[in-house]
């Protein structure tokens, strides 16, 4: 038992660590989960979104402290009894969304390993298996190190996890996992391949023999039965191949003109998925830099979910020289985690972003040096 409760020590420790450090990389992004599970579609809990932010770096903090307690045997007792009641509502929340097919991500470990709801559950279900053995193995947890030692680390592994969850918060993730990141091809991201796995559908038809309802079910084909036609249902056994971006667009009014700017040689957007909840700070300091980027040849462009309404008065308000296009919000919020935020793209290339906290520090390169003449 003895060497069991060792073993399971180490594993649940470091996979809590892990866990914990890459959505501390990304509170911003974990709190969009948050209000996922918050929303009327799944836990019907909306008075919690507004502190969505707060429980997200609350709970990633948390996480992290958990699995140094654990590895250094501060207060084993509170730290096992912690974890437990923390993996039985992750276990919890992963069934309830796996069972009833409501959310698609848990958001375990954030954009760098991406897991179905079932296989989330699967694993909540392992870790909440060694957390027992843990429990009932409790005697056998002793601290490695003396009693000051073991203080000194626990306090520090608090306060690191806290100041490098304000740092990433008040800049950007650390590590970028998504398929924004920096010298990611934009492009190249929305492609299917041609011998790409396609999604794999099963068909349960409904029809009405000899006065009762039969199903049958086919992999897409329409079944030979003599019968009355009821109706049909899908379910999707396998996605298939998923390209990594899937809803990036940048749209008018009156057009989708997404390949139009990716073409552009130096592009600038400006991403703010809400106007009306991002940082007025961070939008005045919009106005000299993106003039600075248009004197020296930028293509510069806002991107938004916002109304036009909202977008004429942020211009207004501003004297924001450049327009504002069509995007959904999701799309906007992964693209860089600040509203607003900006973002260079060469060719489609991303080149580089920013938190507004850091607008400054991007150096524009001024194209025009690089045009040929015009010839007479």
């Amino acid at each position: 038992m003895k060497y069991i409760t060792h073993i399971s020590r180490i594993f649940v420790g470091v996979l809590f660590i892990i866990s914990g450090f890459i959505k501390l990389n990304d509170p911003l992004g974990f709190s969009y989960k948050l209000q996922e599970y918050f929303g009327t579609d799944v836990l019907n809990m909306e008075f919690l979104i507004p502190y969505a932010l707060l429980l997200s770096v609350f709970v990633v903090v948390f996480e992290v402290v958990l699995g140094v307690f654990l590895l250094i045997g501060y207060k084993p007792k509170f730290t096992i009894w912690s974890l437990l009641l923390m993996i039985v509502f992750f276990t919890f929340l992963t069934f309830y969304s796996a069972y009833f097919d409501k959310v698609k991500d848990c958001g375990c470990f954030g954009d760098a390993l991406k897991l179905t709801p079932w296989e989330s559950f699967t694993k909540d279900v392992v870790l909440l298996v060694f957390i027992l053995i843990l429990l009932a193995g409790l005697k056998h947890i002793k601290p490695i190190f003396t009693k000051l030692p073991t203080t000194v680390i626990a306090l520090l592994s608090f306060i690191v996890s806290l100041w490098f969850g304000y740092h990433v918060l008040m800049h950007l993730p650390a590590i970028d996992f998504r398929a924004y990141a920096i010298g990611k091809n934009l492009q190249e991201q929305m492609v299917i391949p041609e011998d790409a796995a396609k999604p794999v559908l099963e068909y349960t038809w409904t029809f009405k023999v000899n006065g009762e309802n039969q199903e049958f079910v086919t992999d897409g084909s329409y079944p030979s039965v003599e019968g009355e036609y009821v109706g049909v249902e899908t379910k999707t056994i396998d996605e298939g191949y998923v390209p990594p971006i899937q809803d990036f667009s940048i749209e008018s009014d009156d057009e989708d003109l997404t390949t139009y700017f990716l073409e552009k040689e130096k592009l600038l957007i400006v991403a703010m998925y809400n106007i009306t909840k991002s940082e007025t700070d961070g939008v005045a300091k919009l106005k000299s830099f993106t003039d600075e980027a248009m004197k020296k040849g930028y293509t510069v462009i806002g991107l938004t979910s916002s109304g036009a309404d909202e977008k004429q008065k942020v211009k207004q308000d501003y004297n924001l020289n450049f327009d504002f296009y069509l995007c959904d919000e999701k799309v906007v919020k992964t693209i860089v985690r600040s509203n607003p935020g900006v973002v260079l793209i060469e060719k489609g290339t991303v080149k580089n972003k920013a938190h507004w906290n850091d607008i400054e520090d991007i150096d524009l390169e001024d194209v025009r040096m690089k045009m040929p003449p015009i010839k007479d």
